[in-house]
């Protein structure tokens, strides 16, 4: 059974960075381990030395796409303080930012789920539900505190989460907005979104810190 982990031994990395731009192009079923081993500049001997399978190189992929937006989304929590409108901008920004920082990858977490074996694609799918309820919970504490206004708050968290992601699959850094100005754009209809105040929150107040780690 394919697992996934954390990347560490010599290989690895470059053996994923392969997977994600070879998936990129001829897609996961397109896509043979002689491939990605011939754009690691490996032998298929020594990409099977690392990962098991091709669906091992998903597996990790994936997993550990999402470990780090769930880690990076509760830190930014942890130092967004109590209100509810800088909590909601505070978590945009990540989502945001984390799609923009490999967009081939992000692209390729979405476009592939089908393409994950159970039992790991449930257990991804159970994870990338913690990240939205993050931003339910978030909601819900605006709401309860009348800072958030509408009537609709789990329709408007899918949208701000849909919305988020989406970044990936059309930005360009030779557009007319940079990486901040989305981020600002994007706080600023999530507030208008939950029904938060004109002034509210964090958006336009130059609060975007950049990747986090």
């Amino acid at each position: 059974m394919s697992t996934a982990r954390e990347a560490g031994r010599p290989g690895e990395e470059a053996i994923l960075k392969a997977a994600i731009a070879v998936m990129a192009e001829h897609g996961y079923h397109g896509t043979s381990v002689r491939d990605i081993a011939e754009r690691a500049g490996l032998s298929p001997a020594a990409m099977y030395y690392h990962f098991t399978s091709k669906q091992d190189v998903l597996a990790t992929l994936m997993e550990r796409g999402i470990e780090r937006l769930l880690t990076r989304t509760r830190a930014a929590l942890a130092e967004a303080g109590d209100a509810p409108e800088d909590r909601l901008s505070a978590i945009v920004e990540v989502q945001v930012l984390f799609h923009l920082e490999s967009q081939a990858a992000t692209l390729l977490g979405t476009t592939e789920l089908r393409a994950l074996e159970e039992p790991l694609r449930g257990k991804h799918k159970a994870k990338r539900l913690q990240q939205q309820r993050l931003f339910d919970q978030v909601i819900e504490e605006g709401i309860a505190q009348g800072v958030f206004t509408t009537s609709l708050p789990q329709e408007a968290a899918r949208a701000i989460v849909v919305m988020c992601t989406g970044v990936a699959g059309w930005f360009s850094p030779r557009g007319k907005l940079s990486r901040e100005q989305v981020v600002r754009h994007y706080q600023r209809l999530a507030l208008d979104m939950v029904g938060a105040g004109p002034g509210d929150g964090g958006a336009g107040r130059g609060r975007v810190r950049g990747r986090r780690s």
